[in-house]
Formats: structure tokens, sequence, C-alpha cells
């Protein structure tokens, strides 16, 4: 995996709520969805998802941030001091996803897909 999860910042606060990630290798953001679920107990979590977000393409450098906030918002770009830069990117949802106890993100790394269109 080229991207970790920090940290769940502002559960639960309208427009504020957050994942904080850090790239720990440059890649392409359109490789990574994150699920929405909740913790069974300390060490298992539920196989159902309530709510996902797949990234559309972006290529982020190792060393990046990106912020996924759950709420509206025009993504945008800013540089750091150490040449790193920050990604601010929105889900668009109305409501906070991670306002409960036991919720909890999981980010998956997509290799590869198939889609299929039935008629």
């Amino acid at each position: 995996m080229k991207i970790e999860i920090i940290n769940l910042i502002d559960r639960g606060v309208a427009n504020k709520e957050r994942i904080w990630f850090r790239v720990i290798a440059d890649c392409d953001l359109s490789f990574y969805i994150v699920f929405d679920t909740t913790y069974l107990s300390p060490n298992s979590i539920s196989n159902l998802q309530k709510h996902s977000y797949w990234f559309g393409a972006k290529s982020v450098k190792s060393g990046d941030y990106v912020m996924l906030y759950t709420g509206p918002g025009t993504p945008v770009e800013s540089k750091n001091n150490d040449g790193s830069t920050n990604h601010f990117i929105y889900w668009g949802l109305e409501k906070t996803i991670w306002n409960k106890e036991g919720d909890c993100a999981v980010l998956f790394e997509l290799n590869s897909w198939q889609t299929s269109k039935f008629e």
C-alpha cells in the first residue's frame, strides 16, 4: 500500500469531517477506494459498507498528504515548505458519516478491476 490513513479528524462535524492520508510512495489515487463501515469488536470490522469513495485520477508523490473531506467543496492543493503538497479533496456528501462510536474507515488498494454492462 502506497498510502496510509493517519487519522479521522472532526468526526461528526459537518463540513469539517475528513480523513487524513500520508502518501508513502509515488502513485495515482485512482487505485484507491475508501469504505465507511463499523467495528464488530476491537479486532474485527463489518463486511457491510455504508458509503464508498473511489478517488479520481490524480498523481501524488511520496511525502504528500491527502485530506478527504466528507462534505462538499472544490478540490485545491497547497505546497508545503519541504516541497510536499497537501491535496484537499471533497466527497460531496450532505451528512457526516463517521459520527457514531465504532465507525471506521477502510482503505483499499485496487490493482485491477473489471466492469460489465448487463442488458
